[in-house]
């Protein structure tokens, strides 16, 4: 699909303030060599402050900088979604694999978000799953049932429940997972979220529901909400998730070119959602199928 390109704006802020554009452009978009980026500056799609910028420029705290970025044909994703519940306030949609929830990482369109959005343009996703994570995704359709939801979203009062298939045996049946997650460097991105000692406090909790001869079927319950928590927890405690391209035995990046974020290849199922309605106060207890790769 050939999108309709992005604007990335952000704001100069005090700490980059004298930094030469051109190297500021590399450091905050590492994906792109200086070299990349002054040919974007040569074809005139990055301004600041609304002046199309050559890359020399010194920055002043305070400026407007935006990336133009062009259209461009962005990679094939599931273009269907079950929906579990959906009523005047909220919708819950069983996600497929390899569907983003929300525009990035090259997708701006091919996004559950924009597929929802079709059907019902008010409706906004109260959490996010990653691309390759499958399962329950929650949206709420009013400003009310938004906010409700947004401020106990990581409290005890929304249970979410999660199957992940990881490595390894399991040599006990319960764990507590207390790893702190923190950003930490990443060879491709600059930084990535992973187990990190001056990290913010998690917890999650794990069971085990089955054992292989070399794999153990966890189930996850979050008392945290921070990004990848499951990947890192599991892990950090030596079960990294089957097929998992990032996260090694330390819940830290894999030491040999490990891969992105988004990348795929592991299996994380976001099975069971409970909370209490956010405007009738009714039990809502929500299930999503298991995908094939858990059976």
């Amino acid at each position: 699909m050939l999108n309709r390109g992005y604007a990335y704006t952000t704001s100069i802020s005090s700490k980059y303030h004298g930094r030469t554009l051109l190297y500021h452009l590399a450091s905050l978009y590492p994906h792109s060599a200086p070299q990349a980026w002054q040919q974007k500056l040569n074809d005139g799609e990055v301004t600041l402050n609304g002046v199309t910028a050559t890359g020399s420029e010194s920055l002043t705290s305070g400026q407007t900088l935006i990336w133009n970025r062009p259209p461009w044909i962005e990679p094939d994703s599931p273009q269907h979604f079950e929906v579990l519940f959906d009523d005047p306030h909220l919708l819950a949609i069983n996600k497929p694999g390899g569907l983003p929830t929300l525009p990035g990482g090259g997708f701006m369109e091919n996004t559950l978000l924009r597929l929802v959005q079709k059907q019902i343009p008010n409706a906004n996703p109260v959490h996010r799953l990653g691309r390759a994570t499958t399962g329950i995704v929650l949206f709420a359709k009013t400003a009310q049932a938004a906010s409700k939801l947004g401020a106990d979203w990581n409290t005890p009062r929304i249970q979410k429940i999660y199957w992940a298939l990881a490595q390894n045996i399991a040599q006990h049946d319960a764990y507590e997972i207390l790893t702190p997650i923190g950003l930490v460097p990443h060879p491709r991105i600059g930084a990535v979220w992973a187990g990190s000692p001056t990290g913010k406090p998690s917890k999650s909790l794990a069971k085990v529901i089955s054992r292989t001869t070399s794999t153990t079927t966890f189930e996850v319950s979050l008392k945290s909400g921070r990004p990848h928590q499951i990947r890192i927890h599991l892990a950090s405690i030596g079960h990294p998730l089957v097929g998992d391209p990032l996260y090694g035995f330390t819940g830290q990046p894999l030491e040999n070119l490990p891969g992105l974020p988004g990348d795929g290849g592991y299996f994380l199922h976001a099975q069971f959602l409970k909370f209490n309605h956010p405007i009738t106060g009714e039990q809502i207890n929500l299930e999503a199928a298991l995908p094939d790769g858990f059976s």
